[in-house]
């Protein structure tokens, strides 16, 4: 039996609807198998900025540092989206935890379902088979580098300026890293930079082979990131382990996400530096953003929250195998036909944001440990 501190941070839109199944799902687990949740719920996000002027408490950032886990829903309002100039951003807080968290990798798995071939955009012979693991640079790159402003030039004319900037040791970190669970899949790792243009990207690459040359007995490919975007969607079964930077892995793991069927399967883990045993405090959050178009109508998947708690148990609380157990209640739950709207080639037939927790803790309940 272990006891586990988790931060709980529901943010905006959608956010607090699947959060609120991501602790049913806690809870579940805890009912199972005698484990402790402490959860502790702070505000972030567009709603606190309009409340208080800030994307995320300093205090929040602090009780962060001292939990096991962050489980974080989403945040963003479509009025922040509507002025690109907005000092203070809602994406600030996730970015402020990232950054003081020293979570410096992001892991989103990407599998495809059998029995959800037909929700793919794409050809069942292309997504058949799909199962890879997208590692992104998480504090560094285009994102985090200086200088970053507005301001204007000798002519009068308004300049933006962002800086693509990465050491040594922040490339290295995510390499080994990368190589590390090649080793535990099938050996094959996939390096995407714009090596062809860019000074930052021709560091990426040497930093990569040298790293390489520790690991003889794991495949290394580079591809430039415009080939990749076209490689995910003609080639996906050929990826397996792929690390790249912060912007571009951005970009890919939301193209990334659509090859399953829905933005609302994919979760995410952010890692920093794990203990002996493989575990640390990590913020684990479905990719699937706020979602204003259809929040408050309890229709949102909450399957990529409930695969992110997942993610949270094995990494953060070393429950491998209660782990295990969450992502097979959720693989039977769609085998047996159970859908969201996103999911559903029916648009009088779908299951509500509760009622597909319902279906998937079920399962869960019924599975043997």
């Amino acid at each position: 039996m272990g006891s586990f501190d988790i931060v709980v941070i529901p943010g905006d839109g959608i956010g607090p609807e699947v959060t609120t199944e991501g602790v049913r799902m806690l809870e579940a687990v805890s009912e199972k198998f005698g484990h402790e949740f402490t959860l502790d719920e702070h505000p972030a996000g567009g709603g606190l900025i309009d409340a208080e002027g800030i994307a995320i408490r300093p205090e929040t950032l602090e009780r962060a540092s001292q939990a096991n886990a962050v489980l974080f829903g989403a945040v963003g309002l479509p009025k922040f989206d509507n002025d690109p100039g907005a000092l203070i951003r809602p994406e600030q807080a996730v970015l402020g935890l990232r950054r003081e968290l020293g979570l410096w990798a992001n892991i989103r798995p990407v599998k495809a379902i059998a029995s959800l071939t037909a929700a793919s955009p794409l050809k069942p012979e292309i997504i058949d088979g799909v199962d890879m693991v997208i590692i992104r640079e998480l504090t560094g790159g285009l994102y985090f580098g200086e200088p970053r402003e507005r301001r204007i030039d000798k002519n009068g004319l308004r300049e933006g300026v962002n800086t693509m900037y990465y050491r040594e040791d922040e490339v290295a970190r995510i390499a080994h890293l990368g190589f590390q669970l090649a080793r535990e899949r099938t050996g094959r790792i996939t390096s995407v930079d714009k090596a062809n243009v860019l000074v930052v990207s021709q560091l990426w690459r040497e930093i990569v082979d040298e790293v390489a040359a520790l690991y003889p007995d794991v495949e290394l490919d580079h591809v430039i990131v415009d080939a990749m975007t076209m490689h995910l969607i003609k080639r996906p079964r050929d990826f397996d382990v792929v690390i790249t930077s912060n912007m571009f892995g951005d970009i890919l793991t939301d193209e990334a996400s659509v090859l399953t069927g829905s933005m609302g399967l994919l979760p995410s883990a952010s890692l920093g530096t794990m203990s002996e045993n493989g575990t640390g405090l990590g913020l684990y959050e479905p990719i699937h953003g706020t979602a204003p178009d259809i929040t408050g109508q309890g229709i949102a998947n909450p399957l990529a929250m409930l695969l992110s708690v997942a993610l949270l148990l094995r990494h953060s609380c070393g429950l491998g195998e209660e782990a295990d157990i969450v992502e097979r209640a959720i693989e039977l739950t769609i085998d047996k036909g159970h859908r969201t709207i996103d999911l559903s080639d029916n648009e009088k037939k779908y299951l509500s944001t509760e009622q597909m927790t319902d279906k998937v803790l079920e399962e869960f309940k019924n599975l043997n440990v």
